[in-house]
């Protein structure tokens, strides 16, 4: 094997001998990928799975082969003529500075800065003096910034923190502790934390979650039961307090203590959609976790506490979210009642200042209303534009907060609300080198293949000459109850510049339009996702903004699906396809990690004979035949143990083996990084130069504009 990858690794990119070459017309030579034999029995039919070896991460064969790989993908990117100046375009206009809202924490108010170029953004605080400091610098945690701040929890007087990190992009987190006055660490450092938050009771402990130690590969054996722990400061790790998840066995679980210290509210969930609530009155010595809800038909949570009185967001005969209230003493749903009914949007709340803010989701932009905590609407805020308003929220006491707004052509500001005479003003609005008067986002209605009407936002410079000829990314997700609501992001900025178009579609699957819309995207109704983004583009094509000669899809984790399943049906809709993260082995997903937890959107394939051929009729890794596929770039990370790499390695040899024209078949492997989340900014800037300097080259571009 690694005689044949040295060798193979000799050949470089052959150009074409045509004349009339354009950039995308190549031949590569790959890599060699060994078939192994392999096969898998479901219901009485045989699935072959040759390059089932490509899963263990851990074997020298396994990483011979993404060093190969990668030289291919990079030796092919580095003859791109404007590839450096894209790159230079790009990190010009990142290199601004950003900051975040402000929030207080005992005599601090503490914020995170970026200064540009920074490959993590730095938690800064000022004292009563406004003097400001550093207080904790995650560039100073690894040499090549891959080491990541998680997240910051403060105890309840803000004297002590505990801050989670991430290594490699792993979903693995360590937990640090720290006196927050001296920064000086308290106690020894947590570890094998995976899929937490921090919740502290007081200021002495706080609850945490976490899966024992999978054997085998941390980064790819199955996790599949979560506990809740309790960890007392100045006490060893090995002596936490098992709260939750012993003899109930559940894939999630989480645990967190309302404001007032009264109670702790524990989930419980066996997949993405669906949960149990329990709470237990930490008021008292030894009380008894009580249950609230004892299925996974729908989700709730507690929001806040009011003595006995818990607010409860739910869409339990709500598909829509609403919000209801009960007493803790008597708690069962039968008794909840409403506090902020369901309508024909979808609601998230938030709280803070004394308020509840009920965030509304109109055509995925957002309207938002403030309540007290007696029901009474005060009044609906006036936002400074069409677009995403978030994270209006805060201690009870304060007086002032902070939201930012944004929209595919505004950079994200943040405003400060004046929760008592509900004014806003602007608190940071970032110096972008973006002109938003020069471009135009617009909403369109498309009628998808069974009539359904889905909403899409278009982007690009104003004046666009609607000639079929327009660059354009069609990016989309449509899964899991996520909403995609209209924000800003600066390599967008940079493919608009460029005279490209950006547009994204609400596809079924996503939580725009609340639990009906999501559960329309799922199981045996997934193909209505890949349906409706097939009819976005032919939207897009057919009102000539683009064509498939200059049409691009992308897509990340579940859109990464979603891009595998659409490439493999529709190759000739498309010049190019980008599925970043991707689940693209649809029968063994759930084998891997926190996989099986998404069987409430995808099911199995070993449910039933009809859910395993409905599976293996769109897996991407299973439809790859000898056909001509769109110039494609897979991106994923080596330590990726959220969706395993192996789900993009065993798609790109498919796509090497049998493509049968002259596009690229790449797969872009990133060292040291899982997911996406702790990407440095150095790594980030390279990917997305990466993507659009290979889809612009693959249209035949020659240029920049």
């Amino acid at each position: 094997m690694k005689k044949t990858l040295t060798t193979l690794l000799v050949a470089t990119v052959i150009m074409s001998c045509k004349q009339d070459a354009t950039q995308a017309d190549v031949a590569l030579v790959y890599p060699e990928t060994k078939k192994g034999d392999v096969v898998d029995t479901y219901f009485g039919e045989q699935v072959a799975d040759p390059y089932r070896w490509l899963e263990d991460d851990r074997s020298e064969e396994t990483a011979a082969w993404v060093k190969a790989e990668n030289e291919v993908t990079y030796s092919y990117l580095s003859q791109i003529p404007f590839r450096e100046d894209l790159k230079k375009q790009m990190e010009k206009a990142w290199n601004y500075e950003k900051i975040g809202a402000p929030f207080k924490e005992g005599d601090f108010t503490y914020y995170f800065k970026n200064n540009g170029l920074q490959n993590q953004s730095v938690l800064y605080r000022k004292g009563t003096d406004g003097k400001e400091e550093i207080f904790l610098d995650p560039n100073t945690f690894s040499k090549d910034g891959t080491t990541s701040l998680g997240g910051v929890d403060f105890s309840e007087d803000g004297s002590k923190v505990a801050y989670s990190i991430s290594e490699g992009g792993s979903d693995w987190r360590k937990v640090i502790v720290l006196d927050a006055l001296s920064k000086e660490v308290i106690g020894n450092t947590l570890v094998d934390v995976k899929f937490s938050g921090i919740s502290w009771f007081g200021n002495e402990g706080f609850y945490y979650s976490s899966y024992d130690k999978p054997e085998g590969s941390e980064l790819s054996a199955k996790t599949d039961q979560h506990k809740l722990y309790y960890h007392k400061l100045g006490t060893a790790q090995a002596d936490d307090q098992l709260i939750f998840g012993d003899t109930q066995k559940r894939r999630y679980v989480s645990g967190s203590v309302t404001q007032d210290n009264h109670y702790l509210i524990i989930t419980a969930a066996n997949s993405t959609y669906g949960n149990e609530l329990y709470l237990k009155d930490l008021s008292k010595a030894n009380s008894p976790i009580v249950t609230v809800v004892n299925n996974f038909d729908n989700s709730s949570n507690v929001i806040e506490s009011d003595g006995s009185k818990l607010y409860i967001e739910t869409d339990w005969k709500a598909p829509n979210q609403r919000v209801v209230t009960v007493d803790a003493n008597n708690a069962s749903q039968e008794n909840w009642k409403d506090f902020i009914p369901t309508t024909e949007n979808v609601l998230s709340v938030s709280k803070g200042g004394g308020y509840f803010f009920a965030n509304y989701m109109k055509d995925a932009v957002s309207m938002v209303k403030q309540y007290d905590y007696e029901g009474k609407l005060i009044r609906e805020i006036e936002l400074p534009g069409i677009g995403t308003a978030s994270g209006i929220a805060g201690k009870k006491k304060e007086t002032t907060l902070y939201y930012s707004f944004t929209n595919y052509i505004t950079p994200g500001t943040i405003y400060a609300f004046n929760v008592a005479d509900g004014t806003s003003t602007v608190y940071e609005k970032p110096k972008v080198a973006f002109d938003s008067e020069q471009y135009e986002s617009k909403q369109v209605f498309y009628t998808s293949k069974d009539g359904t009407k889905v909403p899409m936002i278009i982007t690009h410079k104003k004046g666009l000459k609607l000639d079929g000829k327009n660059p354009t990314m069609l990016y989309a997700y449509g899964g899991f109850n996520i909403s995609l609501t209209p924000s800003f992001n600066i390599a967008n900025a940079i493919w608009l510049e460029n005279g490209g178009v950006y547009a994204v579609p609400n596809l079924r699957g996503g939580g725009e339009y609340g639990k009906e819309w999501h559960v329309a995207g799922t199981q045996l109704q997934k193909q209505n996702v890949f349906d409706d983004f097939i009819a976005a583009a032919e939207f897009l094509i057919a009102n000539k903004y683009t064509s498939s000669d200059y049409l691009a899809i992308k897509g990340g984790s579940n859109g990464g699906l979603l891009v595998g399943a659409t490439m493999t049906q529709r190759p000739d809709l498309m010049k190019v396809a980008l599925p970043a993260v991707g689940v693209l082995d649809m029968l063994r997903y759930h084998t891997f990690t926190a996989g099986a937890g998404w069987a409430y959107d995808y099911g199995t394939a070993e449910d039933s004979k009809e859910m395993f051929e409905y599976l293996k009729g769109y897996s991407p890794l299973h439809n790859v035949k000898e056909v001509s596929y769109p110039a494609t770039m897979i991106t994923t990370g080596d330590h990726d143990d959220r969706v395993v790499p192996a789900h993009s390695f065993k798609f790109a040899a498919e796509l090497q083996a049998k493509n049968k024209g002259n596009n690229p078949m790449l797969i872009r492997i990133e060292t040291n990084a899982g997911h996406g989340a702790g990407k440095s900014v150095a790594q980030t800037i390279q990917e997305n130069v990466d993507m659009q300097a290979f889809t612009l080259y693959s249209m035949g571009i020659k240029k920049l504009k």
